[in-house]
């Protein structure tokens, strides 16, 4: 009598048990989490047709990032390489999931091209690309684009002046003030559109500078297309963002030439780049080396920022004294300052 007592009341305990797990799992919170990601073999991914081999490894790390539900919430405050961001930070208003991992797929695929163009012209072989403008991925709440722009436009000019790269974009609006005003010739779908946008300061929970100021559009995407001979391949799945394209032009600059540039070595890293091969300022390095040091890398390359505080390479260096990585921390400004110091290690 006693027995069968007794399972009714375990039954109960079982569903409560079940109802709260799923409770956890399924509640919607505001938050994404990201977390250290993988350090993944370059080789594995990037195939020039006819490329030499190599004895060491490129490795390109990545940062894991998904919602968040109250797991991970609470899972987050027991590392400091677990971080919650609101959704405000992650997606602009009104974007799904699905948009924002399609901006980020962009985002690489134009960081591949960036490497493609640094990697052959260093390596001496065929590349030619014809530009199509700079596409509009994000709007900034709040800011004049925001008025004037639409997600997918095709900015064409500035002013009269032909534009054929974000960076040339970037550098064409930086020096304005909130009384400048700047003429855009677009393309949106097929027709072309001439607008008139002001500028005004940056919000401060971006980060930007103290008085900085823009028209309010952020990760802008060069559209070019490109031919290269020999031929490549690169398969990095579902991975998204521009911060690999330094270890993309490494690797593909290391199947270019004959010589071995790893030396024996296994190379992390990290960093965007630009057609001209300066590396840029990425998110989560601190991750990135922990994903590296679970690799077992022997070198991390990583922006310098050009010298500046708080920059990507201090970062770094923290994290890999703060969890003990044996792992030497390179930083890195340019592709061809990363090419000097890998000519400058002696071979494994």
């Amino acid at each position: 009598m006693k027995s069968e007592q007794t399972k009714p009341f375990l039954s109960k305990r079982w569903i409560i048990l079940i109802l709260f797990l799923l409770f956890i799992h399924f509640f919607p919170l505001p938050y994404y989490y990201s977390q250290p990601g993988d350090a993944k073999i370059l080789s594995e991914v990037i195939n020039v047709e006819g490329g030499h081999e190599e004895d060491g490894t490129f490795m390109l790390t990545t940062v894991q990032m998904g919602k968040a539900n109250l797991l991970f919430y609470g899972w987050s405050y027991l590392s400091s390489y677990r971080l919650l961001y609101h959704e405000d930070q992650i997606r602009h208003e009104g974007e799904s999931d699905e948009e924002y991992h399609h901006r980020q797929l962009m985002a690489m695929s134009s960081s591949q091209e960036s490497a493609m163009i640094v990697a052959y012209e260093a390596a001496g072989k065929t590349i030619e690309y014809e530009y199509h403008g700079v596409i509009v991925t994000q709007l900034i709440e709040g800011m004049p684009a925001e008025e004037v722009l639409e997600i997918g436009d095709r900015i064409l000019e500035v002013n009269g002046r032909e534009i054929e790269t974000a960076e040339q974009l970037i550098h064409t609006l930086s020096d304005k003030s909130v009384k400048d005003t700047v003429e855009l010739l677009i393309k949106r779908e097929d027709e072309r559109i001439v607008v008139e946008v002001g500028f005004a300061p940056f919000p401060e929970k971006l980060g930007a500078q103290k008085g900085q100021v823009g028209i309010g559009i952020s990760s802008p995407i060069t559209e070019r297309d490109i031919v290269v001979d020999p031929e490549v391949m690169i398969d990095t799945s579902q991975i998204g963002g521009p911060s690999a394209g330094l270890m993309f032009a490494l690797e593909m600059y290391n199947q270019l030439t004959e010589e071995n540039v790893t030396k024996g070595y296994h190379i992390a890293g990290t960093g965007t780049i630009s057609e001209e091969g300066v590396v840029g300022r990425i998110g989560g390095a601190p991750q990135k080396v922990v994903a590296a040091d679970r690799a077992g890398a022997d070198y991390f390359l990583v922006p310098n920022d050009a010298g500046a505080s708080q920059s990507n390479y201090e970062e770094a260096l923290a994290a890999a004294e703060d969890i003990g990585a044996e792992m030497e921390i390179i930083p890195i400004d340019t592709f061809e300052e990363a090419l000097e110091f890998l000519a400058s290690i002696p071979p494994k």
